[in-house]
């Protein structure tokens, strides 16, 4: 019998902002990494972003560099306890409109898979916390418990494309009638794949592909979540205007 996924990227998606970002924070509040790393490199990319004058794809790409340069060499030990603490603090800071959707797909009993740019340890730990079938996300990987600077990505749409084949081949799904839940240029295929397709507070440029992709744009659900209104609406090149 083939199932029914629903497939959710995480930050942006379900969370409303980056376990990376939190991550980051939560390892210079605990005096683990030098809070220099923040305030010389990543500060002026965050406000950049915050004041809405920088690319959020860049902000991110941005900020993993710095973050992976800045976590080399640590022991997993320091990782998973500060891995704990984002979870145990931040992961019920989360879209309502994704919440209800995890629990919906659960109560249907269709496989929920987090597909996620985030380090693996945290996309873990969030599978763990919304119960949610299978996940994926980008492997940093350890040798003898220390952080190598390894990094096996998880955030672009080419490698959450083969997560996809996996997952697949693994739970027996039916992508014609799965779900796709993302919000940036990552998710394009994730989105790409399956017959119900949702763009949640999508970005310009993951917005821009979906109304150039007659397709995709016919059967894309567009949410957008402000304060406590959640909108759907039908991607249109009028979005694109501003």
């Amino acid at each position: 019998m083939n199932n029914i996924a629903a497939f959710f990227d995480i930050d942006g998606t379900l969370y409303r902002d980056s376990l990376m970002v939190e991550h980051f924070k939560k390892l210079i509040k605990y005096d683990i990494i030098d809070q220099k790393a923040w305030f010389e490199h990543a500060r002026d990319t965050f406000m950049n972003w915050d004041k809405r004058q920088g690319n959020y794809d860049d902000y991110l790409d941005e900020i993993c560099d710095l973050y992976v340069e800045s976590i080399i060499g640590l022991d997993k030990t320091c990782i998973d306890f500060t891995s704990d603490q984002v979870i145990k603090l931040k992961s019920d800071r989360v879209y309502k409109y994704t919440r209800s959707r995890i629990k919906w797909h659960l109560d249907n009993g269709h496989k929920v898979i987090f597909i996620s740019g985030s380090p693996n340890f945290l996309v873990e730990k969030m599978a763990e916390k919304y119960d949610v079938t299978d996940f994926a996300g980008s492997n940093y990987v350890f040798e003898n418990d220390i952080f190598s600077g390894i990094v096996i990505p998880m955030w672009d749409s080419v490698s959450k494309n083969t997560a996809i084949d996996n997952f697949v081949e693994k739970h027996n799904i039916d992508l014609s009638k799965s779900y796709a839940y993302g919000d940036t240029n990552g998710d394009i295929n994730m989105l790409r794949r399956v017959g119900n397709p949702v763009a949640i507070n999508p970005t310009k440029e993951l917005l821009s592909k979906i109304v150039n992709d007659k397709n995709l744009c016919d059967i894309t659900q567009v949410i957008v979540e402000r304060k406590d209104i959640v909108y759907s609406l039908k991607p249109s090149v009028d979005m694109l205007d501003i």
